[in-house]
């Protein structure tokens, strides 16, 4: 049997990354965890005038670029050996845009590329799980060294709930209490994919990431509890309340894909498991607890 299979190629590791959306919630957090592996980092903004929060967020440069311009992203590329790639939420050509930075990464050589994708993403119930989809597709047929990271609901999304919380004792969001969903700290994603830019080990692999496998809203908000200190109540609240609260500019069409998210959640939840995380980090993966601590934290020091 020797000589009949092809020997997996392996590409150098990345040492110049392009992150795409350097300036973003989730992005944003990538940067340092490369620049902890010794890497260059270059942040890929849409608006110019968001660069000095890419820099924040510890690129050491930026570059300007358009995925729905596929020829403006030709300079930010140049000289870049791996891209981090999470597409724009709810975007209504949300695949496009993935394939299209998919196919740019190819045509300007670029040897790996990391892509931040969604749990379950054959779930095509869900409109956004099944734009992942054609992105995952042009990955696999591009012959680049692609890893996959198909992630649970982020534990920074609560960030925006997090003030009213505060204010008023109350943790609601429109689904029931006792639905659980699987949650991963956006920090444990950035370690992996700067891992998976800077070795071989995650190399042609599809991982399903979750840090926590289900908690229900009554377990997170008895957790806001021990974290502030004082009784959090888990609630209920309808979609358009809880929309007007969060500082998100969507437009229409993304807020409806949102609320069909969580319409999914309330009548199926949404499972995982932490397993494959545990593993590739080597240590169990950031808790929902500790999150929250951390953040209580925050706010004591900042009262």
């Amino acid at each position: 049997m020797r000589g009949q299979f092809a020997r997996v190629r392996r590409h150098a590791v990345a040492r110049r990354v392009l992150v795409v959306g350097a300036a973003g919630r989730f992005a944003g957090l990538v940067p340092q965890a490369l620049r902890d592996s010794g890497v260059t980092v270059r942040g890929l903004v849409r608006d110019a005038g968001r660069s000095a929060v890419a820099l924040a967020n510890g690129v050491d440069e930026v570059a300007v670029g358009d995925l729905r311009a596929p020829e403006t992203l030709a300079a930010a590329l140049d000289g870049i050996d791996g891209v981090f790639y999470i597409g724009p939420a709810f975007a209504p050509d949300e695949s496009q845009l993935g394939v299209n930075m998919v196919d740019a990464a190819r045509r300007a050589g670029v040897r790996r590329f990391v892509f931040s994708s969604v749990i379950q993403p054959t779930d095509v119930t869900l409109a956004n799980h099944a734009s992942k989809i054609p992105v995952e597709q042009a990955l696999f047929d591009s012959g680049l060294q692609f890893t996959v990271l198909q992630l649970a609901n982020f534990y920074q999304n609560l960030l925006g709930a997090w003030a009213g919380v505060v204010a008023e004792g109350v943790f609601a969001e429109p689904y029931p209490v006792d639905v659980p969903v699987a949650r991963i700290d956006y920090r444990d994603v950035a370690e992996v994919a700067a891992m998976a830019l800077t070795t071989d080990r995650l190399a042609y692999g599809c991982f399903e990431l979750a840090g926590e496998p289900g908690l229900t809203r009554t377990q997170i908000a008895a957790m806001m509890g021990d974290a502030l200190g004082r009784p959090i109540a888990a609630g209920e609240i309808d979609f358009e309340r809880w929309a007007a609260r969060l500082p998100l500019r969507y437009s229409a069409a993304q807020w409806e894909l949102l609320r069909k998210i969580h319409e999914h959640y309330a009548s199926h939840g949404l499972r995982a498991n932490s397993l494959v995380l545990q593993a590739i980090l080597g240590r169990p993966p950031r808790s929902m607890q500790a999150f929250l601590r951390e953040l209580a934290g925050s706010t004591a020091r900042a009262a």
